[in-house]
């Protein structure tokens, strides 16, 4: 079986929400709602209003996603 395949795209975040979710802009002008990844939260790598995130979104649901990287 093909594992799920995702779409991972460029974004900017324009809102800081509760336990660690976002509300990002992708490039194509989209706004959605993202949370960071484990390994972020691990790290405890900030992210702030207007920094350059790299998104990964579901085919199922393109409303939501999960930031894997900050900065570009």
């Amino acid at each position: 079986m093909v594992k799920e395949q995702k779409i991972e795209m460029q974004g900017v975040v324009t809102e800081l929400l509760k336990n660690a979710m976002f509300r990002v802009r992708l490039e194509n002008g989209i706004e959605i709602l993202a949370y960071s990844s484990g390994s972020i939260r691990r790290n405890r790598i900030r992210i702030l209003q207007n920094d350059k995130v790299r998104v990964v979104l579901s085919t199922y649901d393109t409303s939501k996603g999960i930031i894997t990287y900050r900065g570009m």
